[in-house]
């Protein structure tokens, strides 16, 4: 405890332990899988439509995020010890929220474009083109910079037992504008988000429920898709964001360090889950854009046919080869 700044440290070496490994597979599975998925888009994507615009801009967030990754990994090895400055843990800090931020505001933007075309489809927002997706990618970029940008202007260092921390959610005892800010955002980013992902699920189940056609199978698509959305956000983000609320709580309640030691482990092991959101997107990808899935299975068909056409080359050479050394 360092009682000047009436801020709480705590030693733990089960997160020491166990997260430096987890951050890293994360990071090599969910970077594989984006870089697969943003290669798809640029280069593989034969229709663009708006929510390939939007899942395209949710790759490029999760792919920053996981770059992170790899030097949060570094700093749980080492026992909470930051090594690299001020402005690279201020960079860090901001990137981690701005893109957590931006992988549930574009999952939603994807959502709301499924409930209007199936809901709605009539409606005029349906017959706005690529650069209405651009413009609403661009506005949600903006209203992330606007809502975390101010981690840049900010020292987030706190030393304790020769360590340097680089945290942007230490417990500090009271409640300055920025640190109520911080956290109220971090919790209305997910309440809010999931609110509209019910209401869209609901409302084009509904759909499927009274159509009794459901071409090509395109309601149906999009109910698992907003189901699988609504998933994601149960697993990845509601405990860290629970977590985050029961310190809240216990800061109203109590101002000793010693209340807040289990709230602070379950939230930053429960956090480690949100990362887990950018390895699960790519998957998503795929079984919910049929444009994706298919240009993927058509990619990846012309690989295999080309690696089966080198093993027939190569097999008729040898059987050439053998008959000639047969004659011979």
């Amino acid at each position: 405890v360092n009682n000047c700044n009436l801020c709480c440290a705590f030693e733990s070496p089960i997160l020491d332990q166990v997260l430096p490994p987890v951050l890293i597979l994360e990071f090599m599975f969910g970077l594989t899988g984006n870089f697969v998925a943003l290669w798809m888009f640029i280069f593989h994507m034969d229709t663009w439509k708006p929510n390939a615009v939007y899942l395209t801009h949710l790759a490029v967030a999760d792919s920053i995020v996981l770059f992170c990754l790899p030097f949060r990994a570094d700093y749980y090895r080492r026992g909470k010890n930051w090594l690299y400055g001020d402005i690279p843990c201020r960079i860090l800090l901001f990137l981690l929220a701005a893109n957590c931020a931006a992988g549930i505001f574009f999952l939603t933007a994807v959502a709301v474009d499924r409930y209007f075309k199936i809901v709605h489809p009539s409606n005029r927002i349906n017959q706005m083109g690529l650069g209405y997706a651009f413009w609403v990618s661009f506005g949600l970029w903006c209203l992330i910079f606007l809502a975390t940008g101010y981690l840049l202007a900010d020292q987030h260092f706190y030393y304790n037992n020769n360590r340097t921390q680089c945290e942007s959610f230490n417990i500090c005892m009271g409640f300055s504008p920025l640190s109520t800010w911080h956290n109220t955002f971090y919790v209305v980013q997910f309440f809010l988000p999931t609110a509209i992902v019910a209401f869209c699920t609901i409302r084009i189940t509904w759909q499927l429920r009274i159509r009794t056609v459901d071409k090509k199978g395109k309601i149906k698509r999009a109910v698992q898709f907003i189901l699988a959305v609504a998933l994601i956000f149960i697993i990845c983000f509601f405990p860290s964001t629970i977590s985050r609320i029961a310190v809240w709580v216990l800061k109203v309640w109590y101002n000793e360090c010693k209340y807040f030691e289990e709230a602070n482990l379950a939230f930053y092991t429960s956090v480690c889950l949100t990362y887990f959101n950018s390895v699960l997107n790519p998957v998503l990808y795929y079984f919910s854009s049929p444009a994706f899935s298919g240009a993927f299975n058509k990619v990846l068909n012309k690989l295999l046919r080309r690696s089966s056409d080198k093993d027939e080359k190569k097999s008729s050479e040898n059987d050439i080869s053998t008959i000639d050394d047969r004659r011979l």
